[in-house]
């Protein structure tokens, strides 16, 4: 056991009241949570280390002091302000669905909890364009829109536990990217508030030409430039038409270059997702048309009628070309059952060690880089579980999502083997040419890949985050940056 046990915190805690006052004076005393229960539930996220520290009573970081409720972004305003002529450190959070330590408090920090920020503000149908406060509900928010006849075709399997704000923050994908892209191509303008306190805007226009983008600075900087509180995102018209087809092929390369292909030939699904030997096999036990072709491939495509017609055939013709078969549709109907369903919590659960990686390559690198991944882990432990699927595909690559699992052992032998396994496929990653990270961003769990991965561009967000934040009190310590004096050091294994 380590200093950082719940028990420990538990027996040595005592809240800040002073701060407390001051926090309440902005948001009200009834949303300035200081009892520890409340506080231990902002202790961590859903990053699996810090689950398997939990387990047995530890913490990965700390207890935050408090978690502050403000209700729009005025008062959110006012609490970055307040915090920042104090020098108290603030974590912007959402609902804690990341899974790479980005909510993680490290020491002295106070959770700024957006959850109050709720509701769509502005639904704009001739510029196709909807308006949404930052502390929205996923699930909610598609459900508001599908009632109205859009969609904002952002589908993460996290919808249901995750924000609207979290998304931007992280620079997600959802489901069906390869249709509508990433969180990135979908956001049109935002607002946000500065280390400072001070409001910023981007204006939600259609496209510009005056210098970098100030968006790309708070989209995906996990609130460590600043707190998003609204965003204004494109919408779609929901779709008259969702069909789905399942396709066996002979070989792994095969599907990859008729995903390529088909990317490649201009045509946009909503959904391709190929499988390897290990998930084919099981999503598609008891079909036989898998026991000669025994890759499996998820394609579906959606719109209105000519169109999905149009593109479902040219997508057939071009995987037949490659030896794809159409088969019986129950994979298809088990993932879209599915499809907001996270496995990993069972597996925690019967003790088990389970994470999961994505990054991402080009084509031409994909299947060296899976088979040099594939080979690195499974030398790692005998009874280790590796698989992977390639899903949000696009002209020039893939996502490559892997899940590793280690049986139940104890933790200090356990933690060594998973920091092995991280260690092999990020720099294998890097190795191949690819991206750490598709969309589950960087958080903490990935900063020792950081300056391989940006280079000199690690100290230009350095640089930046000195200038506007010099007291480094927006979640410090989070996407390879700098961390704050004393704070907890969370290492891999």
């Amino acid at each position: 056991m380590t200093e950082r046990t719940i028990a420990a915190a538990r027996a040595s805690d005592l809240a800040p009241s002073a701060l407390a006052e001051a926090f309440a004076a902005v948001v009200g005393p009834e949303h300035v949570l200081a009892g520890f229960e409340e506080r231990l539930g902002y202790a961590r996220d859903r990053l699996p280390y810090a689950v398997f520290r939990e387990r047995i009573g530890e913490l990965a970081g700390v207890v935050p002091q408090l978690a502050v409720r403000p209700a729009d972004a005025g008062e959110v305003a006012r609490v970055v302000r307040l915090a920042h002529e104090r020098g108290i450190r603030l974590i912007p959070y959402g609902n804690g669905s990341g899974v790479l330590g980005g909510a993680i408090p490290l020491g002295g920090e106070v959770m700024l909890d957006l959850r109050r920020l709720d509701g769509i503000v502005a639904l704009n149908p001739t510029d196709a364009m909807v308006t949404v406060r930052a502390g929205m509900n996923g699930a909610a928010f598609e459900k508001a829109l599908n009632e109205a006849g859009f969609t904002t075709g952002h589908l993460p399997q996290s919808i249901e536990i995750s924000t609207v704000g979290g998304w931007a923050a992280c620079r997600g994908g959802g489901q069906a990217s390869s249709r509508y892209g990433k969180i990135e191509d979908i956001v049109v303008g935002l607002k946000a508030v500065l280390p400072d306190g001070t409001p910023i805007e981007v204006r939600p226009v259609a496209r510009r030409s005056v210098g970098p983008s100030i968006r790309d600075i708070l989209v995906g900087g996990e609130g460590a430039f600043g707190v998003i509180t609204e965003l204004t995102l494109r919408i779609w018209k929901k779709p008259e038409i969702e069909r789905g087809v399942v396709l066996a092929f002979p070989t792994l390369a095969a599907s990859l270059d008729a995903a390529r292909d088909i990317m490649q030939a201009e045509i946009r699904p909503s959904i391709v997702r190929l499988y390897d030997a290990v998930e084919s096999a099981d999503r598609t036990a008891g079909i036989a048309l898998f026991k000669a072709k025994p890759f499996l491939a998820v394609l579906a495509f959606a719109g209105c009628e000519p169109l999905v017609s149009t593109e479902q055939e040219m997508a057939l013709a071009i995987a037949a070309r490659h030896g794809g078969e159409v088969g019986p549709s129950d994979p298809y109907d088990h993932w879209l059952a599915n499809r907001y369903v996270a496995y990993s919590q069972k597996w925690h659960a019967a003790g088990y060690f389970n994470d999961t990686i994505e990054v991402t390559g080009n084509w031409s690198v994909l299947p060296g880089l899976y088979a040099a991944i594939d080979a690195a882990v499974r030398a790692i432990h005998p009874k280790l579980h590796f698989g992977a699927h390639w899903s949000h595909v696009y002209p020039e690559g893939a996502c490559q999502y892997m899940t590793i699992r280690l049986p139940p052992m104890p933790e200090a032998e356990a933690l060594p083997l998973h920091a092995r396994l991280w260690e092999a496929v990020e720099g294998l990653t890097l190795d191949h040419g690819g991206s750490i990270a598709h969309h589950h961003g960087v958080g903490l769990f990935r900063n020792p890949w950081l300056r391989r991965e940006l280079g000199a561009g690690l100290d230009l967000l350095q640089t930046i985050k000195d200038a506007i934040d010099p007291g480094n009190l927006l979640n410090p310590g989070k996407l390879g940056l700098r961390p704050a004096a004393g704070a907890v050091d969370i290492r891999h294994g």
